[in-house]
């Protein structure tokens, strides 16, 4: 970890910054000390954190949530900073009453391996839907198994493979190559919708569960 010279965020509407605190939230239920990659380019803002570790050379397994907000103005940012830090900002901004749309970050930058594993921006192919019913579902049994079925006492590596085997398994055919990691992903970070279906895509090794409140993306 590093300290570098503050970045600011300006968004478009106050909202839009209370949403990234409530995104920041969820995921530090999944890694209390995670990290969030906040990249931002023109009036956008892509706010990427990890939900599932990669295994390798070439992250496979890795799955990482995208949620994408409005900026009022272009910006040039590219920071990887603590969860813990950021949620810490947006405590203090309520704190003090602070009804700006504008986020300092913090001097923090985080060095992972996930970061640097960019998903491509273009050449995805659709390959089918899957409903709303069977990512929460999906996304509860999974997390029971995952909260049941260790032993007390097991050790970290046990604990590792009992998740890579219960978020590996694939949705069905409609589904493609999109794990149940990404159902949990989206259901954890609040991406899913009730009604409303995810699209999922290709690119190489790459799937993509698209729901109008986010992205997650598999490797």
């Amino acid at each position: 970890m590093s300290d570098v010279g503050e970045a600011l965020l300006t968004f478009a509407e106050v909202e839009t910054l209370q949403d990234l605190s409530t995104y920041v939230a969820r995921a530090r239920t999944l890694d209390a000390d995670g990290a969030i990659r906040l990249q931002a380019r023109g009036e956008v803002l892509a706010a990427w954190v990890r939900v599932l570790p990669g295994q390798g050379m070439l992250g496979s397994g890795l799955v990482l949530g995208l949620r994408v907000m409005k900026l009022d103005g272009p910006h040039e940012v590219d920071a990887t900073v603590p969860l813990g830090a950021v949620s810490d900002r947006l405590a203090r901004r309520q704190s003090t009453g602070d009804v700006s749309a504008v986020l300092q970050l913090p001097p923090m930058r985080v060095e992972t391996t996930w970061a640097a594993i960019s998903p491509p921006r273009s050449g995805w192919a659709q390959q089918g839907q899957v409903s709303h019913e069977l990512l929460v579902s999906t996304a509860h049994q999974g997390i029971e198994m995952v909260a049941t079925g260790t032993p007390e006492g097991a050790g970290s590596a046990a604990v590792a493979s009992l998740r890579e085997r219960v978020w590996g398994q694939r949705l069905g055919e409609d589904a493609g190559a999109l794990p149940a990691g990404a159902a949990m992903a989206a259901y954890t970070l609040g991406f899913t919708v009730p009604g409303q279906a995810g699209s999922v895509f290709t690119s190489g090794p790459w799937t993509r569960l698209s729901l109008r409140n986010g992205d997650v993306l598999a490797r």
